[in-house]
Parts: structure tokens; sequence; C-alpha cells
């Protein structure tokens, strides 16, 4: 069963999630609080496998929320959750850990799908935003900001794998690179978390951003 904790200061909001998503057999919502303060304390007790957080809340925003939770409770996965998706918030989640970034408008299979992905070590971006963390990703690429792996690390990569990390460099969610490379979506979140674990890197975004800085989502190294 997955742990969720929902924070969002609009209790309407926070009702509704709770009552759409204990539908599903494996997610159960173990608590829903209006604010980062509130949410910090009840992670101390229940513990949640995947935090839905909301960025606009009095006292502390969710970008800040998320880094916060995510030094207290490590093994919690962070899906923002917002009616926003300026510039400003969208990197600044992700850069704080964020394995998510949905908008309100998603659909309740998108977000139960993004909980499940997210609890497996995937993200899920909304595809109105992916573009806009592609162009951040080459922008980052082209920057200081360059993530450093060790060449002989990819000495055990494989080619199967290669052509995965060149879908994540170009900004495919899991199930656009299932359909793509025709392959189920959990043999992808397998594939990934093996690459991830290969090249001593400690998330997706860190390896999107790679993938752009070797040249691989080009057709670099195979």
């Amino acid at each position: 069963m997955i742990k969720v904790l929902i924070v969002d200061d609009q209790e309407l909001i926070r009702e509704s999630l709770k009552v759409v998503l204990n539908v599903s057999l494996d997610i159960e919502v173990a608590d829903a609080v209006p604010s980062v303060a509130e949410a910090l304390k009840s992670a101390a007790h229940c513990r949640p496998d995947v935090v839905l957080m909301d960025i606009r809340m009095p006292g502390m925003d969710g970008v800040e929320g998320t880094k916060l939770m995510l030094e207290r409770c490590p093994q919690a996965k962070v899906i923002i959750l917002t009616t926003f998706d300026d510039d400003e918030y969208v990197f600044g989640a992700l850069k704080n850990g964020a394995s998510g970034y949905l908008l309100k408008g998603s659909s309740v299979s998108e977000l139960a799908e993004a909980i499940r992905i997210a609890y497996n070590g995937g993200a899920m971006i909304n595809p109105n935003i992916a573009s806009k963390v592609l162009h951040q990703f080459s922008s980052m690429a082209r920057s200081s900001a360059r993530i450093q792996v060790d060449e002989a690390l990819t000495a055990d990569i494989s080619k199967s794998e290669w052509q995965v990390i060149r879908t994540v460099g170009s900004g495919m969610s899991n199930k656009e690179i299932a359909k793509e490379l025709c392959l189920s979506e959990g043999t992808v979140r397998n594939t990934l978390s093996n690459i991830l674990c290969k090249l001593n890197l400690r998330d997706r975004t860190q390896l999107a951003i790679w993938a752009v800085q070797t040249g691989a989502v080009n057709g670099g190294p195979v």
C-alpha cells in the first residue's frame, strides 16, 4: 500500500483528493494538511511514501516545502500538484528534489499513475511544462552546472540502456519511452533504476541533464 500525504491549503481540494485517491486499491491517504509546517509534523508520524505538495500556501511555499520534506523524510517522494506552471516554481521544485510536477487539471488516473511512478523511483511531468524542463536541461548543459560521471562507469551501459538514456534526455515520460522502444512501463522503470545505479546518479533529472551534456540525446555514445 502506497501511503500518501496531501498538502494543500484549500480544504475542498484536500477532501476531494482523499476521496478519489482512496478508491485505488494500492493507495492510501495517510493524512491531509493545509500547510508545510503541519506536513512536516505529520510526516514524522505517518512516514508517507509520496507527498502531494501544493505550491502557493500561507507561510511557506511548496518549493521550500519540498526541500524541507526531503531533508526530514528522505524516503518520501514529492509530487508538486498545482494550478500554476510558472518557470520559477517548476525549476525550483525540481531542483529541490521533486519527483513530479502536475497541474491540477490532470485526470484522476494520471495522478494515481504519477504516485505509482514516483513510489517506484520514477518521475512524471505534466506535458504542458515538459518542453520548459527540456529547454532548461539544455541551458544547464551549456552552463557550468555539469553533472559528472566517471567515464569508466559508462562501460557497463548496454546498447538498450543507451536508448533509454536518449529518450530520458529528450524529456519523454516512462509511458512515452515504453511506446517508443516497444517495452512495458515496468521494464522502463527497472532499466532506469539500473542505469542510475550504474552511473551513480541520484535521480532522473540528473540523468537527463547528463544525457544532454554528453550528446547521448542526439545519438551520442552507443
